[in-house]
């Protein structure tokens, strides 16, 4: 298995064990793809949840430019909503797991095809 192949698997015991989800495999392996090289850097491949201009990004690049969604507060409570799921205390919030997370929550595997 490739390095990719380990991380994908990371996540999706992530989902399993911390969020109480049963992962999609295959919507799983094309989000964490969709990710790029990102997974592959310590700081990247996680969101800071504390930080609200790392909220603010992962609301304007991911849920706008990627899933075309409008602005709007329910936006920013999909993202705290998907960080309380995954555990505010965990440390490594996975940006593959997030982002998972919210196209489920906005019904958005139309994306991924």
């Amino acid at each position: 298995m490739g390095k990719r192949d380990d991380l994908i698997a990371k996540y999706a015991d992530d989902l399993k064990n911390k969020c109480g989800m049963t992962p999609d495999m295959d919507l799983l392996t094309k989000v964490t793809i969709g990710c790029g090289p990102a997974i592959y850097n310590d700081d990247a491949s996680t969101v800071a949840a504390t930080q609200d201009s790392e909220l603010e990004t992962v609301k304007e690049n991911f849920l706008i430019k990627k899933l075309d969604l409008s602005d709007g507060p329910q936006l920013m409570e999909a993202i705290n909503a998907v960080i309380d799921t995954y555990g505010r205390s965990e440390r490594n919030k996975y940006r593959a797991v997030v982002y998972y997370m919210l196209v489920k929550h906005f019904g958005k595997e139309a994306v991924y095809g």
